[in-house]
């Protein structure tokens, strides 16, 4: 029998021989044995999407639709209803490029499941206006050239809408004087309220022009 004395390992693998010895230890003979074993495959029907149906009032118009319940309202208003003035920007909420008015207030659409909103009236920025007889609030853009290139425009308007029906249903916001009174119409306040909406041409300025001209006019 050979002395273990008589061994000799160099320090590379007297290195390597504990390491090895360590990781053995710590793992469980069942789990070694689990690791090994390939996991069974999922049934087609475990991987078929889950659909539901749904319907709302889109621009005064009864829809109805089955869905992947992973459908966000964005993609149910452009790629189930063609309704494609509303924009996908970023789709992570952070731009207003598809901002609609969902039962009186505004929302991004890209942030919330289509099947959530069951019942519910939506309007887009097709239910707005139309060429031959435009809202207020898309004459006001054109008038004082609220866009540049025109892709965040139809959230900016539908935001803009539902800003001025903040404003007079006594909504304060972050720059509001005073929360308990009737927030004054003033360019702080609609920067503020609109701050949400990123115009990357710029056009930030004659935004607020136009949505003046148009509280005026409501008033």
């Amino acid at each position: 029998m050979e002395d273990f004395r008589d061994i000799k390992l160099s320090r590379r693998e007297f290195v390597v021989a504990g390491a090895a010895s360590v990781t053995a230890a710590a793992v469980p003979a069942g789990a070694a044995a689990a690791a090994t074993t390939a996991p069974a495959p999922r049934s087609p029907a475990a991987l078929k999407p889950v659909a539901a149906k749904v319907s709302f009032i889109v621009n005064g118009e009864a829809r109805a639709l089955e869905l992947d319940t992973r459908t966000t309202l964005l993609d149910a208003l452009r790629e189930h209803l063609h309704l494609t003035g509303t924009k996908k920007g970023c789709d992570h909420g952070q731009c207003g490029a598809c901002t609609v008015i969902v039962d009186g207030r505004r929302i991004n659409s890209c942030l919330t499941l289509a099947v959530m909103h069951e019942g519910a009236k939506i309007t887009t920025v097709e239910g707005l206006g139309t060429p031959s007889r435009m809202h207020p609030m898309q004459v006001a853009f054109v008038k004082h050239d609220g866009y540049q290139c025109g892709y965040c425009t139809p959230g900016q308007i539908c935001s803009a809408v539902a800003v001025l029906d903040e404003i007079r249903a006594g909504i304060p916001s972050h720059v509001s004087a005073d929360l308990n009174a009737r927030p004054l119409l003033s360019a702080d306040e609609l920067r503020e309220r609109m701050s949400g909406n990123i115009c990357r041409c710029g056009a930030y300025s004659n935004i607020v022009e136009a949505i003046t001209e148009v509280a005026g006019g409501q008033s």
